[in-house]
């Protein structure tokens, strides 16, 4: 099943985006639920004194004389005002109801009051032994804090955002220690050698590092000792083909047809010999420097064309890379030599600059008018000892394109084969240039 066992196609591929969700989410839900309870929570949003209080400025002035009114009108702004002055009030959720509330309970259930905090703040009361008149009661003080909550949205904004922050530094903490792993795993995929890892970190990452490590030494052993049989078999078998190539030379005037049939042969097996030396020295001890593609492609395909031309060249201007020179001519000189081998005339090298999506890549394309490939072989014919045997002839060792899968990945780079439209193959190479 796609995505394997716990994925989810809403949730992101990568470990750190999980993690850095999963911290976010629980913050937030947390942070939601904290608000929730602030803004639930008369005794802190609403200053019950002050309430109190007015409720009880209120009713010592509706139970003044007229004179005491004149000296609380005089202190406090309080005024009596007809209904057609008391404008409509403002709702500020939950602060308004919770204030109005408390008023209604201390000064009676048929109280009416309106609250506005904004332009002239006050506070209207009436009750139905006043017709219509109300009583204004100025805000000076502002004591709803309904006017607050942004500046505890905003404070809790911060809190999330330094959370979100400090959760941040803690999962990439985390993931460092996978990205270097990750590294070393592609270098060693590359056939390239690696450092050993540091094992002095967390406990848990020092046991993956160090079982990462001893596969590493294995797998570089391995590789050393298969090396050293290929060269110790070639070298072992180059002499005694040299002695029969000699004795079959001596002989040559006595059975002239059986002689040149056996130096055939003899040929053959020193050109494999050569193939298994070549597929052993995958060039990756050769430094790489800032070539020019196209001029290594004309040094192969000149002595080719010597005579006439087999190998039709359309060369794009492109920009230099860093390519191992010796390495590199070996994977034009097998791709060429295939393409000529199988593909008979109509042999073109072409290069140009592709776009992919965000990735610019130099592609090196070898094209041939044969009778082409099965598509279910393209992949396995980069296998050691593999040949297409169904589409193409069987001469060759099976060696020629695992060496150029080999140098190719060793470059960073990528090679495939396809089939042309109207027959015939393309063996690319597609080389990601900097962004």
């Amino acid at each position: 099943m796609k995505g394997g066992p716990g994925w989810h196609p809403l949730l992101p591929r990568s470990f750190f985006a999980r993690t850095i969700l999963l911290v976010l989410v629980v913050m937030l839900f947390s942070k939601m639920l904290t608000l929730v309870y602030l803004l639930s929570n008369e005794d802190l949003l609403v200053d019950r004194q002050y309430s109190h209080g007015t409720a009880m400025l209120v009713r010592a002035y509706w139970t003044s004389d007229d004179a005491a009114r004149a000296d609380i009108e005089e202190m406090t702004g309080m005024a009596l005002v007809p209904t057609e002055e008391v404008p409509p009030g403002e709702v500020h959720w939950p602060y308004s109801g919770i204030f109005t509330n408390q008023l209604r309970e201390e000064l009676g259930d048929r109280t009416q009051v309106r609250v506005r905090i904004h332009r002239d703040p006050a506070i209207w009361i009436h009750q139905p032994g006043y017709d219509h008149l109300w009583l204004k009661v100025p805000l000076y003080a502002h004591p709803l804090r309904g006017q607050r909550v942004w500046t505890v949205v905003a404070w809790l904004a911060l809190i999330g955002m330094l959370s979100t922050a400090a959760a941040w530094i803690f999962v990439r903490q985390l993931n460092r220690p996978l990205k270097v792993l990750e590294l070393a795993a592609r270098r060693i995929g590359q056939g390239h050698s690696i450092r050993l890892l540091d094992t002095g970190g967390p406990a848990e990452i020092a046991e993956v590092y160090r079982a990462f490590n001893q596969m590493a030494h294995d797998v570089e052993q391995a590789s050393r000792d298969r090396s050293l049989l290929l060269a110790g078999v070639s070298h072992d078998l180059r002499t005694p083909l040299t002695r029969m190539r000699l004795s079959t030379e001596l002989l040559s005037s006595a059975e002239p047809e059986l002689t040149e049939g056996m130096i055939r042969d003899i040929e053959d097996m020193d050109a494999i010999l050569d193939q298994f030396m070549a597929f052993m020295r995958d060039g990756s001890a050769e430094a790489s420097e800032p070539e020019d593609i196209n001029e290594l492609i004309r040094e192969v395909v000149a002595p080719l064309n010597v005579g006439q031309e087999k190998v039709r060249l359309c060369l794009e201007p492109v920009p230099s890379i860093p390519l191992r020179r010796l390495s590199m001519k070996r994977v034009l000189s097998n791709l060429i030599e295939n393409a000529l081998n199988h593909g008979g005339s109509g042999v073109e090298v072409c290069t140009y600059v592709a776009e992919n999506g965000p990735r610019s890549y130099l592609v090196v394309a070898v094209l041939d008018r044969g009778p082409g490939i099965d598509p279910t072989e393209c992949e396995a014919l980069f296998t050691p000892f593999t040949r297409g045997d169904r589409a193409r002839s069987t001469k060759g060792t099976g060696l020629g394109l695992a060496i150029v899968k080999r140098i190719t990945d060793n470059h960073g780079a990528t090679v495939q084969l396809l089939n042309r439209t109207g027959g015939g193959t393309e063996a690319r190479v597609s080389f990601p240039l900097p962004t």
